[in-house]
């Protein structure tokens, strides 16, 4: 298998990030990373081989049909990786709902369960379709499958899943769903290879990135977490608001006569960080800005996590360790401070010197609850999980 690749794709809404997997005997190794920036013009694409980095603007348009676009896209990665060598790719996909309770061969039946679940997610979901049709174009017979966001959540009680809206509307779909399930699942996996006694207890792990979101875990499952039917929801993130009171959106399209595309623009692209500072989403930029709007940007960020902390600690009964994951989350030791901070009277101590390393244990030895800095990695959940239909495929046709 040392001469055979695996493609990841992980589409969000305005990048592609592609991971290039060598297989061997001891499992999938990366050895490529490329993303394609759509929010650039013209639009790039951005090459990680070993240490070396390049950056490669691209001729094609990113529209319906990604088809040139990936066309493109392979013929660059072809000069730097054997892509005649690729064998299957995987795919992430946001939204599973309820009829994907695991990874699945993306063969016709799957790709129009997915299609129908575009209304649950219609931001994401159509760019993943689009990007999976473009990969069959370019490669028919290339095996693909998907590794959904909302599967890991699934361990989730009812009553966790449910709003307080009338019952027939929670059976026909509208509950909390949850969302960044693959990173999750890598941070649980990786907690429990090192801090196992840890990972069986009654953990709170917070993916902090543009998209941010925080998990309650226990026993390695999970048990709630902040975002709930959409991606809008839970704390404030880069452009998003996090929680609003759906009386504010009855404001904007009853009495202010908002049309529905504004009012959904604004929350996904105007709101957040950068609607309260009026500045930027991005939280590195923020912390080292001394204006008002940023300082409050930055506090109401961290105000909401310490918050949500507590209200994952009450659905868990209680909480042994705190994890912090995703770009914010394991890059930023100012954001961790001050998410500690205010969690210092729930016993949450840090360690200012491996706070600022960005350490695996940043929590002081007199701390009572244990805090982590645990890299995720998507992609290796969903080439794993690719990996593993293909190798029950093999399993099947031998017997």
């Amino acid at each position: 298998m040392t001469d055979k690749l695996l493609l990841t794709f992980n589409a969000g809404s305005s990048t592609v990030k592609i991971g290039i997997f060598a297989l061997d005997g001891e499992g999938p190794k990366r050895v490529g990373k490329a993303v394609v920036d759509f929010a650039s013009r013209p639009l790039m694409l951005h090459l990680k081989e070993g240490p070396t980095q390049f950056e490669l603007p691209l001729r094609a348009e990113s529209g319906d049909d990604l088809a040139d676009l990936m066309d493109e896209v392979f013929s660059e990665l072809d000069k730097h990786f054997d892509l005649r060598a690729v064998t299957a790719a995987g795919h992430r996909i946001v939204h599973g709902g309820d009829i994907f309770d695991g990874p699945v061969e993306l063969d016709a039946e799957a790709l129009e369960k997915i299609r129908t679940l575009t209304e649950l997610a219609p931001l994401h979901q159509p760019q993943a379709l689009r990007l999976i049709r473009a990969v069959r174009h370019l490669r028919p017979q290339l095996f693909q499958t998907g590794s959904f966001d909302t599967t890991f959540h699934a361990t989730q009680p009812d009553l966790v899943r449910r709003f307080a809206i009338p019952r027939a509307w929670h059976d026909r779909g509208v509950k909390r769903y949850g969302f960044h399930g693959l990173s999750y699942e890598y941070v649980a996996g990786a907690l429990a290879r090192q801090e196992p006694n840890i990972a069986h207890g009654k953990v709170v792990i917070a993916h902090l990135g543009s998209g941010a979101s925080l998990c309650a875990t226990e026993n390695g499952l999970s048990r709630d977490t902040s975002m709930g039917f959409s991606t809008l929801d839970g704390i404030p993130m880069a452009t998003r608001p996090g929680w609003l009171d759906p009386g504010v959106l009855l404001h904007f399209l009853g009495p202010l006569g908002k049309p529905l595309e504004e009012v959904e623009d604004m929350l996904y692209h105007q709101s957040g960080l950068l609607g309260v500072s009026g500045l930027s989403g991005d939280t590195r930029e923020l912390i080292e800005d001394d204006s008002r709007q940023a300082k409050e940007a930055i506090d109401l960020f961290t105000l909401r996590i310490a918050g949500e902390v507590c209200r994952l600690a009450a659905t868990l009964g209680g909480l042994d360790a705190l994890v912090f994951t995703a770009g914010i989350g394991e890059n930023q030791p100012k954001i961790r401070k001050r998410v500690a901070e205010r969690l210092r009277w729930l016993g949450v101590e840090l360690d200012d010197d491996t706070n600022a390393r960005n350490a695996v244990k940043i929590s002081t030895s007199a701390s009572r609850i244990a805090v982590y800095v645990i890299p995720t990695d998507e992609e290796q959940m969903i080439v794993e999980e690719c990996l593993a239909i293909l190798e029950s495929m093999e399993q099947i046709s031998a017997l």
